[in-house]
């Protein structure tokens, strides 16, 4: 009878499966290193981990041998049994096994709790499961990396060594993602970055990224582009403060609800926060005057620097940092024009996406357990951001519980070149804020209503979406965002002129050049202009010259071939123009 083929697509399938990969390793680490404590081993996305406490110092060199006994469980096929033990039993059997990390656990349980154990050949672990039927089912994997990681994530505890590992129903699977990992680490955007000269990341600033000329060069070419678009969208740009006082955050719900990711500080006395978010500047923006129905929508866009409190250990390069510039835009509208503009704002977000080559896939983000406002105003909100999207013909998937505190939301997940997902846009749907701000305008009644608003990005964070882009490209930007677009190499230092004069006219047409005219090989040149991703290398020799012509490369195509300096040139406009990938 043929196996009952895995249905990997299911979530609780890759838990199961990866969790039964965790007490296999965990069982070859006991069996190499007996006196090893067992701590946690979860199944996490894309692979699990096990926490170790031993005396033995895991390395690289340790991942063949646990392999190769992971793959002699595997072989004996051993079934997973569960069994239940009274709490004080539990205790004391984990006790017998001198298993501290777990008697911990099972004291912390609440009193009238199922304590459960899984059982396998000669290993037993704690665990509430599930798990795969036997060890014989799990196909592929392969540990990854070693680390340091304090028990229960408490720095005053003992550190333990966290190995990394993966598993697939194939190794044809796993070595596909081995080879997208290895992809991923040429990618690093902190790598590229670096090679590139974009950004740097100090010790004097963690989480505070220094931007550097090249890095700004793409920087303002997407606010240019972002302010253009919203420009022709009807969209007014505003610019709000960085500190703004206490009573602020108290009315916008962030003192109750954010406190403990916010930055604080005092001005003659008082209290005052380093915005975390730009929407509470925008209501006071909207109070300054009393609005008409006939003046909606209004449609306020700002690029606002903000400023969270990160952990250390959560941060990644421009990915995750602890201030960031967002592409706010806060639009407030009648109820009957909702509809309309959160579609407005998928289709700007589908435009966008498109247009840098990312596919997507939209979430609806529903209320979390800590949130603001009724029942029926979040019923409300998430059926208005329902029903746009399904009129739309977008798919999405729900999101339960992972909304704003003040509304639900629209979240747009990307997916990169080489199939990674990041959350970028998001659509949100507030009813709260213009309720505790005390947002009116006057409706065809002569009477006061209070307006629905939107909060939205785009990009998500400048920041972030660089970092994104920069892995997506590779460190091959589309030329209208390209640092350095072209790059002119003489074979010798007796072409100089002639390359000054042929930097000159693509200076003139608005290109961005570099000339290299060192008395360097020009193999040597090459190399160092390729490595820095240059989007265009035009090389400069005798024939050159004489014809009043380049021969180009391509850092995406390869050799172009000899063309005049006016053919390059209209080439290079009209692909900037029409921001071609």
């Amino acid at each position: 009878m043929a196996k009952e083929k895995l249905n990997w697509e299911d979530e609780q399938v890759r838990h199961d499966y990866r969790h039964t990969a965790s007490h296999i390793m965990a069982q070859a680490v006991k069996h190499l290193w007996p006196d090893t404590k067992l701590a946690i081993g979860p199944a996490i996305d894309n692979g699990f981990y096990y926490d170790f406490d031993t005396e033995h110092k895991f390395s690289e060199e340790d991942f063949l041998k646990i392999q190769k006994e992971m793959k002699k469980i595997v072989q004996a096929n051993y079934p997973l049994e569960r069994f239940e033990l009274p709490r004080e039993e539990a205790i004391k059997f984990m006790e017998e096994k001198n298993e501290p990390y777990k008697v911990e656990l099972i004291q912390d349980l609440p009193e009238d709790a199922v304590i459960s154990f899984y059982k396998q050949g000669d290993f037993v672990d704690l665990c509430a499961g599930p798990h795969m039927a036997s060890t014989g089912q799990i196909k592929a994997f392969k540990l990854m990396s070693v680390a340091g990681a304090y028990w229960r994530g408490d720095s005053d505890r003992q550190m333990l060594q966290r190995i990394y590992a993966t598993a697939f129903p194939s190794q044809e699977e796993l070595d596909e993602y081995i080879a997208k990992m290895e992809e991923a680490k040429k990618r690093d955007h902190r790598k590229i970055g670096k090679e590139m000269d974009l950004f740097m990341l100090t010790d004097e600033g963690p989480g505070f990224p220094f931007f550097l000329p090249k890095g700004m060069i793409i920087r303002n070419e997407l606010e240019a582009f972002w302010r253009e678009e919203h420009r022709k969208r009807g969209y007014e740009e505003i610019k709000t403060p960085l500190i703004l006082n206490e009573q602020l955050w108290r009315t916008s719900g962030h003192w109750d609800h954010y406190k403990d990711n916010m930055y604080f500080t005092k001005i003659d006395g008082e209290d005052y926060a380093v915005k975390p978010m730009n929407c509470p500047g925008s209501m006071l923006v909207y109070k300054r005057k009393m609005w008409s129905y006939r003046d909606f929508p209004i449609r306020c866009g700002e690029l606002g620097q903000v400023h969270r409190h990160e952990l250390s250990g959560a941060l990644h390069g421009l990915m995750r940092v602890r201030t960031f510039t967002q592409d706010d835009a806060h639009i407030f509208m009648l109820p009957e024009q909702v509809n309309e503009e959160i579609k407005n704002v998928a289709k700007f977000c589908d435009d966008v996406y498109k247009m840098f080559g990312f596919e997507y896939h939209v979430e609806l983000s529903t209320r979390p357990e800590d949130s603001m406002g009724t029942d029926e105003e979040w019923e409300m909100a998430e059926n208005a951001l329902r029903s746009a999207i399904e009129e739309m013909g977008v798919p999405f998937v729900i999101n339960e519980g992972d909304g704003a505190f003040y509304g639900p939301k629209l979240d747009f997940h990307l997916q990169d070149s080489i199939g990674r997902t990041w959350q970028c846009g998001t659509i949100q749907l507030d009813m709260q804020m213009p309720q505790r701000f005390d947002l009116t305008y006057v409706g065809p009644d002569n009477e006061k209503h209070r307006p629905i608003m939107i909060h939205r990005v785009i990009f998500g964070s400048i920041e972030r979406f660089i970092g994104i882009l920069t892995e997506h490209c590779a460190g091959k930007f589309p030329l209208w965002l390209a640092p350095v677009q072209v790059k002119l190499l003489t074979v010798t230092e007796k072409f100089a002129p002639y390359a000054e004069e042929v930097a000159k006219k693509l200076e003139e047409a608005g290109l961005r050049v570099e000339l290299d005219i060192r008395n360097e090989k020009i193999g040597y040149k090459l190399r160092e202009a390729r490595n820095e991703r240059v989007s265009y290398i035009g090389v400069i020799g005798e024939r050159e010259a004489e014809a009043g012509t380049l021969t180009v490369r391509s850092s995406k195509v390869g050799e172009l071939g000899e063309m005049s300096v006016e053919e390059f040139t209209a080439k290079l406009l009209e692909e900037i123009r029409t921001k071609a990938m």
